[in-house]
């Protein structure tokens, strides 16, 4: 059951860009969507667990905790709306090498041979993924591809901030994430709007509600879902079968003709997951909920 837990929440991670993209055909921007779903779920969730405020003065890194995961459900639910899913989800999975840069900087974590290693494993699935046909450099090349990777790094703060909270009571940092993801989706559809580069709420056609309705339950149970099976699970095995929302993103898209799947991004995408694989299996097993919430 923890195992079919945490496929589900990686099944709803993988599918979200489909109702992502339907909510915009409705002429509602995918951070209007994400600041809105939030805003819903951490208004009920604040109501009906009051006494999850309360940690947050005795833990202000919940704030930190909050910011992080917002830039990265922002940075994630916009990439995959503009661009190619399978190319956003690859370069949003750089974790082995985000992980072993901030917990050099931020903890003072030595990076190993083996950690080193990995790094240069997956920097090498991310040349191959970006060194598409015609370009001199394998940089990424527009807004998706860059949206992506700080999404990425957004998300590898985020576990590096919740080792830091593990005394926080699990309530108090769901909520954290939950306000974060409303507070920086809102300033940067807000920010957006008036500037002119992101259409208001108020043009769009009531027919998003529905896929909204859809995707925030889609959200909360599968948040419920990560928090049972990550609980129960060593911290590697929960790493590698999160991985399935690759798995899950790349065989939609692909049907669906958000994505194309070639040589090129085969090959970079085995680079990419095998070094996330190596990484999660060079951890030091213990039970928690690193990622509980902070999934895109």
């Amino acid at each position: 059951m923890p195992a079919l837990a945490l496929i589900f929440n990686a099944f709803v991670w993988g599918l979200s860009w489909f109702p992502f993209r339907h909510i915009e055909s409705h002429g509602l921007h995918p951070v209007w969507t994400t600041c809105l779903i939030y805003l819903a779920i951490a208004t009920v969730m604040g109501i009906v667990r009051r006494h999850a405020w309360k940690s947050f003065t005795a833990y202000p890194m919940l704030a930190v905790l909050g910011l992080a995961a917002g830039f990265t459900n922002v940075g994630f639910n916009w990439a995959v709306t503009q661009g190619d899913v399978v190319r956003v989800v690859l370069l949003f999975y750089l974790m082995p090498l985000w992980s072993v840069l901030l917990g050099w900087l931020l903890l003072g974590e030595r990076p190993t041979g083996g950690a080193l290693a990995r790094v240069a494993l997956a920097l090498t699935g991310v040349v191959v993924v970006l060194k598409a046909p015609g370009t001199d450099w394998p940089v990424p090349s527009s807004l998706p591809d860059w949206l992506g990777l700080a999404a990425g790094f957004s998300f590898a703060v985020t576990n590096i901030v919740l080792r830091h909270l593990r005394p926080a009571p699990g309530e108090s940092r769901a909520l954290a994430m939950f306000c974060g993801c409303t507070f920086v989706a809102g300033i940067a559809a807000l920010v957006g709007t008036s500037l002119g580069a992101i259409a208001s709420p108020l043009q769009a056609t009531p027919g998003w509600l529905g896929w909204a309705v859809l995707l925030g339950a889609g959200f909360v149970i599968g948040n419920v879902c990560l928090q049972y099976g990550a609980a129960r699970l060593a911290a590697s095995a929960t790493s590698v079968i999160m991985l399935s929302e690759v798995l899950f993103a790349s065989v939609s898209s692909v049907a669906l003709g958000a994505s194309t799947m070639d040589p090129r991004i085969l090959t970079g995408g085995a680079l990419i997951v095998l070094g996330a694989v190596w990484a999660a299996f060079a951890r030091t097993p213990a039970r928690g909920d690193d990622r509980a919430s902070a999934s895109t």
